[in-house]
């Protein structure tokens, strides 16, 4: 059998794994990915990519792309909890989607399903050379000191192939085989409830009374599910909960068991409508994640290394930053220009996030199965904060007082602390308006409060050991103007201090006021550290 050599192997081609080899093309390298599915999804799953997401995708040219293909909901602002959808709301959860945040991003929520946003990703992942092997599964995987010998199979001709990866990106979902083969346990509540998903088509003008909704929770004796748009029009899913532990099986939803529960989800018992499908697979939520994001050259991302439930809009963007995390990293390991300590940040760095964002879905899930929501508020974090506020305990960046750290901090009071992202300030430039946040190309940032002039050796330092480092200057006598006197204040400097930016656009190290001493022996000494070459 002959053996073919890759970087990167991505196991899943899912949004998790979709957009890790595009991210890693844009770093340029060209990752192999498999799938054991013929194509991408055909259920809308995910529904919603929020703003930090759409920021990544800013950042490799596909934000336009993604934007043109948002859901025909893309309007819709209501999540809400009823006993019926003709009858009364128990509660309407905040949601972020409908706040004005161009004070804190240039980016905004978009609403798109999965089975829209898998094949916009598949097609960029095809034109920027990643090697797609869809209904191919694998089979066997062992890791050495020097890479991964993987053992693949084509569900279609049965012909079996070997390949060589020096990393493995494992982002084969919630029941990640890869995960199992490692050997990687999960922690957490585990399966909460069982489900079902059918489509049906029906007007449900009446019972909705002028809502729009992106879901409707719904909860009474009958039925326990989740009604959700796919026109706007007469086309839905719904998911439904079944019990396996009560005898219940997913076989048991007939055509007619399943009219019954639709006209006891809305509420009207004589309403109209036609089943669709009843065909598809059972799936389950469930609130888990890995004990371990990192295995020796095994990188666990997505669904694969922290599962929660479908609430908060959480579980798709989350995944797609481990990636986005993830591509810079492995670009440089791979291009010899850092160490594998790099890689284990990734570790440090996404899994207390993960365990927090799991912990906040917990909390609306617990909303949706009945809990009155002011027995949850107090520990509820909005949607905006974890979205753009969440920030590491430990990793890739030189700290500051650990003791002050938060896993999350206020957007719109940020730190400009090393682990946060790089805050957006609108600066005005040569060719008009730019938020800082598209400062942030491929490689590693320097930014100055005013000229760059003290700190232009920093360039020279990030050459010196293989880099790509700009350095620009905000503010009077810089590169760009500070057009709301906002740049030092959010970055927590003063004149003549600098921020180091890593290529993911989160904080890596900061001067508070100029610099002291030899600049590129400072600079180099932060990046080798940051990079783990020490």
């Amino acid at each position: 059998m002959s053996q073919e050599k890759v970087p990167v192997l991505i196991v899943g081609g899912g949004l998790a794994g979709l957009s890790a080899a595009v991210f890693l093309a844009h770093h340029g390298v060209r990752a192999t990915l498999v799938e054991r599915h013929p194509g991408t999804s055909t259920h809308p799953k995910a529904r919603a990519i929020n703003p930090r997401t759409m920021e990544l995708y800013r950042a490799v040219g596909m934000a336009e792309r993604v934007t043109a293909g948002r859901s025909p909901i893309s309007g819709n602002t209501d999540l809400v909890h009823v006993e019926t959808l003709a009858g009364n709301e128990r509660v309407r959860m905040p949601n972020a989607s409908i706040e004005d945040i161009s004070r804190i991003s240039p980016a905004q929520w978009t609403l798109i399903d999965q089975n829209q946003l898998e094949p916009i990703l598949r097609k960029r992942a095809e034109e920027v050379g990643v090697d797609l092997r869809f209904h191919t599964r694998l089979d066997a995987a062992a890791q050495d000191p020097d890479g991964v010998t993987a053992t693949l199979t084509h569900l279609g001709s049965g012909e079996t192939s070997e390949l060589r990866a020096e990393y493995v990106v494992a982002a084969d979902g919630s029941r990640s085989p890869v995960r199992e083969l490692l050997g990687i346990g999960a922690h957490g509540r585990g399966t909460l409830t069982n489900l079902v998903s059918f489509f049906f088509d029906a007007d449900l003008t009446g019972p909705l009374r002028g809502r729009k909704i992106i879901a409707a929770y719904v909860n009474n004796p009958e039925v326990r599910g989740t009604i959700i748009p796919l026109d706007n029009d007469r086309k839905w899913v719904i998911n439904v909960s079944f019990f396996p532990d009560k005898g219940q099986r997913a076989e048991d939803f007939t055509q007619e068991r399943c009219v019954e529960l639709v006209r006891a989800a809305v509420g009207v018992p004589d309403l109209p409508l036609t089943i669709e499908s009843v065909n598809m697979p059972a799936w389950d939520i469930s609130a888990r994640v890995a004990d371990t994001f990192t295995a020796g050259r095994f990188l666990i991302a997505g669904d694969a290394a922290h599962v929660m439930p479908p609430t908060g809009a959480f579980g798709a963007s989350t995944g797609i930053q481990d990636a986005y995390n993830l591509a810079w990293k492995l670009a440089l390991v791979l291009g010899g220009k850092a160490g594998p300590g790099l890689l284990a940040s990734y570790d440090a760095e996404r899994r207390p996030v993960a365990e927090e964002t799991v912990r906040q879905a917990m909390l609306r899930f617990a909303v949706r199965e009945g809990k009155q929501f002011q027995d949850v508020a107090e520990d509820l974090v909005d949607e905006t904060t974890m979205t753009f506020g969440y920030a590491y305990p430990a990793g890739a960046f030189v700290g500051e007082d650990p003791e002050l750290w938060t896993v999350t901090e206020d957007p719109d009071k940020p730190s400009g602390r090393p682990g946060s992202r790089a805050p957006h300030v609108v600066v005005e430039g040569e060719h008009g308006p730019y938020s800082t946040v598209d400062l942030f190309p491929v490689g590693f940032t320097l930014l100055t409060a005013g000229p760059t002039a003290p700190w232009a050796a920093a360039a020279a330092a990030g050459r010196d050991l293989g880099l790509v480092l700009t350095v620009r200057g905000i503010g009077r006598g810089g590169d760009y103007a500070d057009t709301e006197d906002a740049f030092k204040q959010r970055y927590g400097i003063a004149d003549g201090g600098a921020v180091l930016v890593r290529p993911d656009g989160f904080v890596a190290w900061r001067s508070h006021g100029r610099p002291a001493g030899d600049v590129a022996q400072t600079l180099t000494g932060v990046l080798r550290q940051i990079l783990s070459l020490d």
